[in-house]
């Protein structure tokens, strides 16, 4: 078990499917850069991200912006929205003094990707709240701005699997306080921290060249 200082951001999840030297820049070396992905991407979470918004809507109770956290896998963060809908083979909730079935919902700007990432995060919300609650989540929601719809994920115990291996390697990295080298793909024109990262940079240049090829730019 994990103790609170030693979580590592829920979030950090998709950083480190996308590109683990994106993750270590961010998480261990604590920087950060915008570009117009990120930005919109704040901008349409702006919503969701407001705690104090609940609705009720029939027998589903709406919460938004949940903290939650799971000293298993040692993580914590914030679910974009978490829907308690009545059923009586649900977790009974105190406050409410009744049972529910947790559905947590994870809203994305783009539109579905062909990783997991998107999935791994909404997985790591559900193995939280599973640990919070004591209940059993098997599925959850990811909403896609770009395509106004939610896709229902299966959680399956391979899914599972996977998240713990991926949070195991976190922490190593956390551990080390390692940085991996770049490794340059198509996917470092999309990263807000490419000039940050400077992924020309892992081409095979001598010091030499590299400072006349910048002198005589």
């Amino acid at each position: 078990m994990f103790q609170e200082e030693d979580f590592l951001m829920i979030s950090g999840i998709q950083h480190f499917i996308f590109c683990k030297r994106q993750w270590a820049l961010i998480h261990i070396e604590q920087q950060w850069a915008e570009n117009v992905l990120t930005v919109t991407g704040s901008h349409l979470h702006e919503k969701t991200d407001q705690p104090f918004i609940r609705e009720k809507r029939k027998d589903r109770l709406i919460v938004r912006a949940l903290p939650v956290h799971s000293r298993e896998l040692g993580i914590s963060g914030i679910c974009d929205v978490v829907e308690f809908i009545r059923d009586s083979e649900g977790v009974f909730i105190p406050k409410y003094q009744d049972s529910f079935r947790v559905n947590p919902v994870e809203y994305k700007k783009g539109k579905k990707k062909t990783d997991l990432s998107d999935e791994m995060q909404m997985i790591a919300q559900a193995f939280c709240l599973n640990e919070m609650l004591g209940t059993e989540i098997n599925e959850g929601e990811i909403f896609y701005f770009e395509t106004r719809n939610r896709t229902s994920i299966e959680i399956t115990d391979e899914k599972v699997k996977l998240l713990r291996d991926i949070t195991n390697q976190m922490h190593d990295y956390w551990r080390k306080q390692w940085t991996p080298i770049v490794k340059v793909t198509k996917k470092c024109d999309r990263c807000s921290l490419k000039d940050l990262c400077l992924p020309v940079l892992s081409k095979k240049e001598t010091v030499a060249s590299y400072m006349k090829r910048r002198l005589s730019e």
